[in-house]
C-alpha cells in the first residue's frame, strides 16, 4: 500500500523500518519474548552461547584402537568365538560354518541347497517355524540362512538384549533341526520351483555363473553345483542330511560371530548354548572331510535357449546371447588378492543404459572401450569370485545373435589389454573406488558380521579395514601387469547362453587369449 512505500525506501538505504525498532544486540541465555497476534512470545535465544539448566553435552571419542578390533576366542571344543563391537542398540549375531556344495563330492549334489532351505524350521525346542519368529519378535528381530559354495551361515539381527535368547535360538537351530517329513517335502517343492525360475528370469547372472564355475572347475570343488539338480530332489532324505551333518557340523568348523556386543557376554552364551551339546544326528561313523584343493581344468559349457520369450510386457527384453569368459585368479589368503580386486574394479562396467557419474563406474576401461564404443552391447561387467585355494576373473558380455562372434573378440581383446600400460589416473581411480566400496558397504552391520566371520573362519583373524586399504593403496600398475601375465597363462573358461548359431569354437577363444614367445595374439594385433 501507498502508507508502506516510505519504510521500503528507508529499508533500501539502510536504514530500520521502523525508526523506534532498535536491532537487539545478541545475549546469552532466555532474552525477552517478540510477541505474536495469538499472545504467544518467541525467546531470542542465541546459538553461539550454552542454554540455560541444559546438562554439558558428552560427545562420543575414541577409547584405543583395541575397542575397534575383532576379537577371537577358542573354546575348549574348537569352537570360535569372534566379536566386534559397534555402536548401537541392535546386534547381529550368527554361526558359521566350513560347509558348502564343494563338499558335496561324497554326497547328493543339492544337500547344501536343502539345508538353507529347511533352516529355522522346527527344532528340539521350537515347534515350528512361526514359534520361532514369534519369539524373535519379542526382540525386535529377524533371522536368515545363506548357502554358498565353501560357507553355509546362519545368522539373526535383534536387539543387544536378547542376546541369550539369540544364541539359544542359533545353537538349536544348527545341532537339532527336527527336519520332519512335511518340512523335507516342502522344501522338494521350493527348490524345484526356485529351479524353474532360474531359468525363467531375465537376468541370466547367476545361471553364468554356475555355467562358468563349471566350465573353470570341471567336476571338482567350487565347480561342483550349488543348485540342487532336479534328479537329486526326491533322494535327499533325513538320512543323507543326518549323514552330511555329521561329517561337516562339528564345533571346530564353526564360527559363532557377532557385531554390536560385548566380547565376554558372546563367550559366556556360547559355553552355555554351544559346548557340550550333543546333536541330534549324535556321534555316528561318519565318511570324513573331503579335503580336495580346487583343480582349474577350463574349458566350455553351453545352453541353447531360446531368449526370445524371457521377458514378455509392453517393452520385453530383446533376445540376447549372454557369454561369460573367465581366468583363474587366486585365492583370497594370497598377496595377489588386492591387485586382483584393484584390476576388477578397473575393468568395472555394467549395462548399457546405467547412468550416473565417475561414481558409477562409467569411467571403467569396460565403459570406455566397450559400451560406449559398441552401441549394440547391451551389458559388459567385470566380476571376481575369490575362495580359500583359487579365484576366478571373469567378464559377462550379452548382445544380439548375430554379433555374438564380434562381442567375443571384444572381450578377448580386454583381457590382452589388461597386460598392457596401466595409467597413473585410472589405477588411482580404481584404487579410490575399491576404497569407497569397501568402507562404505563396512556401514552396515550385516555386512560386518559376515565380514568377521568369513575371515575368522578362513585364517582365525581379521583383516581391518584401515589395514585393507593401506594394502590397496600401495597397489602399482607393475602389481597389476604381473597378475594379469600370470592369468593369461592359463586356459580361459567359457560360459554361453542362448542363440549360439555364431558362437567361435573353444579353440578360437583359447588362441586369441594366448600369446607365444611375448607376442600378442592375432586378434589384438588385428584390433589395434
Amino acid at each position: 500500500s501507498a502508507g508502506c512505500r516510505p519504510w521500503r525506501r528507508r529499508c533500501r538505504r539502510g536504514v530500520p523500518a521502523h525508526p523506534d525498532r532498535v536491532p537487539a544486540v545478541p545475549r546469552c541465555g532466555l532474552a525477552a519474548g517478540r510477541s505474536y497476534s495469538g499472545g504467544g512470545a518467541y525467546p531470542s535465544v542465541s546459538l553461539a552461547c550454552p542454554l540455560p539448566g541444559v546438562p554439558k553435552a558428552v560427545f562420543a571419542a575414541a577409547e584405543g584402537r583395541e575397542r575397534f578390533e575383532t576379537r577371537v576366542t577358542v573354546l575348549e571344543n574348537g569352537l570360535r568365538v569372534a566379536s566386534q563391537n559397534k555402536f548401537g542398540q541392535f546386534c547381529t549375531v550368527g554361526i558359521l560354518v566350513n560347509s558348502g556344495s564343494r563338499h558335496e563330492a561324497k554326497y547328493l549334489s543339492g544337500i547344501s541347497h536343502f539345508l538353507e532351505k529347511l533352516a529355522f524350521s522346527s527344532t528340539a525346542q521350537f515347534g515350528s517355524k512361526d514359534e520361532i519368529l514369534l519369539t524373535l519378535e519379542k526382540h525386535g528381530g529377524i533371522c536368515d540362512c545363506q548357502a554358498s559354495r565353501d560357507t553355509i551361515m546362519y545368522a539373526v539381527s535383534a536387539d543387544a538384549r536378547g542376546l541369550d535368547t539369540v544364541v539359544n535360538l542359533l545353537a538349536d537351530v544348527a545341532l537339532q533341526p527336527r527336519l520332519s517329513d512335511e518340512e523335507i517335502d516342502m522344501t522338494r517343492t521350493a527348490i524345484r520351483f526356485e529351479l524353474e525360475d532360474l531359468n525363467m528370469r531375465p537376468d541370466p547372472e547367476p545361471l553364468l555363473t554356475e555355467m562358468i564355475h563349471a566350465a573353470a572347475f570341471r567336476d571338482n570343488t567350487v565347480g561342483l553345483n550349488r543348485f540342487c539338480p532336479v534328479e537329486n530332489t526326491d533322494k535327499i532324505d533325513r538320512d543323507v542330511l543326518h549323514s552330511y551333518l555329521r561329517s561337516y557340523y562339528t564345533p571346530d568348523r564353526m564360527v559363532l560371530a557377532g557385531v554390536g556386543i560385548e566380547h565376554e557376554q558372546l563367550v559366556e552364551c556360547a559355553r552355555k548354548y554351544l559346548l557340550g551339546v550333543q546333536p541330534v544326528w549324535g556321534s555316528g561313523q561318519s565318511r570324513g572331510v573331503d579335503r580336495s584343493v580346487a583343480q582349474y581344468t577350463g574349458g566350455i559349457v553351453k545352453v541353447e535357449k531360446d531368449m526370445s520369450d524371457v521377458s514378455l510386457g509392453p517393452t520385453p527384453i530383446p533376445e540376447l546371447t549372454h557369454i561369460m569368459i573367465g581366468l583363474e585368479s587366486c585365492s583370497f589368503l594370497e598377496d595377489d588378492f588386492i591387485p586382483f580386486a584393484v584390476l576388477n574394479m578397473m575393468m568395472g562396467g555394467g549395462g548399457s543404459f546405467s547412468a550416473g557419474g565417475p561414481g558409477k563406474g562409467m569411467f571403467t576401461r569396460l565403459y570406455l572401450n566397450v559400451l560406449n564404443r559398441h552401441h549394440w552391447m547391451y551389458n559388459a561387467t567385470s566380476y571376481h569370485h575369490s575362495y580359500e585355494d583359487t579365484g576366478l576373473l571373469c567378464i559377462h558380455a550379452s548382445a544380439d545373435p548375430k554379433q555374438v562372434r564380434e562381442m567375443v573378440e571384444i572381450i578377448t581383446r580386454e583381457f590382452i589389454l589388461m597386460a598392457g600400460a596401466v595409467g597413473e589416473v585410472e589405477l588411482e581411480r580404481a584404487k579410490t573406488q575399491l576404497k569407497s566400496m569397501l568402507m562404505m558397504n563396512l556401514e552396515s552391520r550385516p555386512v560386518i558380521f559376515e565380514d568377521v566371520g568369513r575371515q575368522v573362519l578362513a585364517t582365525n583373524t581379521r583383516k581391518l579395514p584401515h589395514e585393507l586399504c593401506a594394502l590397496i593403496g600401495q597397489v602399482k600398475p607393475t602389481d597389476i601387469k604381473r597378475v594379469v601375465t600370470k592369468m593369461l597363462h592359463k586356459k580361459p573358461a567359457v560360459a554361453a547362453l542362448g542363440d549360439l548359431t555364431d558362437l567361435p569354437s573353444y579353440e578360437h577363444i583359447q588362441a586369441a587369449l594366448s600369446s607365444k614367445d611375448g607376442r600378442l595374439p592375432r586378434l589384438y594385433r588385428l584390433f589395434r
